[in-house]
């Protein structure tokens, strides 16, 4: 297949050498088939392969490798590894199906499914998925990525209850693998990313939550010492059960019509809570946070499951942004104040920072590649910028927190342009690097989060 430069009115159409659906750039459609969430990176590969079904994905990858050509996959594009030009694209988004198993508790979650549409279909079993905060977040490379659920503290990463996976590997093959029918590649694809094949279908536990205590404390950061609550905070985290879940975040907003009122302007520090324990027994907990000082805004209450995307809010409008993470093995509140100054409502581009309690199940050993486990705070900060000018600022407060920094998380790592350093620790690096060595010798799939297959083992 050749790359054609002019302009083809073929938008969902067959290609008629595949007679599959595929985009060049040029054709109608492609700049909106490449687009994902996060607006900055330009996407731009030689061809994009929209797949429909596993057997698209087969023939993407077989097209790939006969031409010697690099496969990137995306599904919702929230977490972009930064500018590529040429090579293969498959888009996933097209393959949305998610059925609930309710006798096996599982849910067959097909590579395009977003969180919120696992949500509601586990919801009327009185199930819920391990997802994250966004609901518009791709479930399956999620939890490729490892998966930080919003009941973590509880029941772990999201990665720790998968039950299989479909995945369509360099050399062609559709396989099923479970832990018992391929160990290694279980253990490679569940943290590894999108590095040893495309997952066309992922089978994972659901856990038997219908309800739950949560929401957000808003202050004002100009009206409270963000420092003090910063303290509290981390001194709180010290008294909790394993089955509540927070973070912490501090957000510089600025004065558009576009936010609420309570937000328009405002330096907003915010505690986030997820508890699945009573009512009454999330009110005891919360009150040391309550006393902190009279809030913004308090939506602290018990709510159907479905609701729980509330409890962060998390933007659903795609938006330029960079941003990167940090696995800490404890938080010093000082180091932490200094990040919260170097992004705070002074500093321009606007800046994210949230801090992440971790700790609880999260801790336990699993048979996948996610790494450290040992981690007892995640802080990610994101600036609403291209990425050199987030890194003037976000750099640097990266280095005051890297006496503690113990690794990155690659679902926290956004635009950094492929760079894996940190990503995993030196023992997980050097397996993941042998098993691609096995999988995919060529290096075919390097568009999202390289582990190389030869170099990075000879460096370990």
């Amino acid at each position: 297949m050749q790359d054609h430069k002019g302009h083809r009115n073929n938008k969902d159409q067959k290609d008629p050498t595949t007679h599959r659906l595929v985009f060049r750039p040029g054709d109608d459609g492609y700049k909106g088939e490449v687009a994902g969430f996060q607006t900055g990176p330009a996407q731009r590969p030689a061809v994009v392969f929209a797949a429909s079904s596993p057997a698209d994905v087969a023939a993407a990858v077989a097209y790939a490798a006969a031409e010697g050509l690099p496969v990137g996959v995306q599904a919702t594009g929230h977490g972009l590894p930064g500018a590529a030009e040429g090579g293969v694209l498959i888009t996933t988004k097209r393959m949305d199906g998610v059925t609930i198993d309710v006798e096996a508790r599982t849910a067959h979650m097909q590579a395009g499914v977003r969180w919120g549409g696992v949500v509601e279909a586990a919801a009327p079993y009185r199930l819920a998925p391990l997802n994250g905060s966004a609901p518009g977040v791709g479930a399956v490379s999620y939890t490729l990525s490892g998966g930080l659920p919003l009941l973590a503290r509880e029941f772990g990463y999201a990665a720790d209850h998968v039950r299989s996976l479909d995945v369509v590997t360099a050399d062609g093959r559709l396989r099923h693998v479970t832990r018992e029918s391929d160990p290694d590649l279980y253990w490679a694809l569940l943290g590894g990313g999108h590095n040893f094949g495309v997952v066309t279908e992922v089978v994972t536990g659901l856990v038997p939550v219908a309800r739950l205590y949560g929401g957000a404390l808003d202050f004002d950061g100009r009206a409270v010492d963000p420092e003090a609550v910063l303290r509290a905070y981390e001194r709180w985290t010290r008294t909790v059960p394993v089955t509540l879940t927070s973070s912490f975040a501090a957000v510089a907003y600025p004065d558009v019509p576009a936010l609420p009122p309570h937000l328009r302007g405002r330096y907003v520090i915010s505690v986030r809570v997820v508890y699945t324990g009573p009512g009454t027994d999330g009110e005891r907990l919360v009150a040391p946070l309550r006393a902190l000082g009279p809030a913004l805004r308090d939506t602290l209450r018990e709510m159907p499951y479905t609701e729980s995307h509330t409890v962060h809010s998390d933007p659903d409008v795609p938006h330029t942004y960079y941003g990167d993470s940090a696995v800490l093995s404890g938080l010093d509140v000082a180091a932490a104040a200094e990040v919260l100054s170097r992004t705070g409502p002074e500093v321009s581009p606007m800046c994210v920072v949230q801090i992440n309690h971790l700790g609880g199940t999260l801790a336990a050993k699993a048979p996948n590649s996610v790494p450290h486990r040992e981690g007892r705070f995640l802080v990610r900060l994101v600036a609403m910028a291209g990425r050199e000018a987030a890194r003037e600022v976000l750099d640097p407060a990266f280095a005051v927190l890297s006496p503690w920094t113990v690794g990155r998380a690659l679902n926290f790592v956004f635009g950094a342009d492929d760079r894996t350093e940190g990503l995993y620790d030196a023992e997980t690096r050097l397996r993941l690097a042998a098993l691609k060595a096995r999988y995919d010798p060529s290096g075919m799939f390097r568009r999202n989060y390289t582990i190389e297959p030869v170099r990075d083992r000879e460096r370990a």
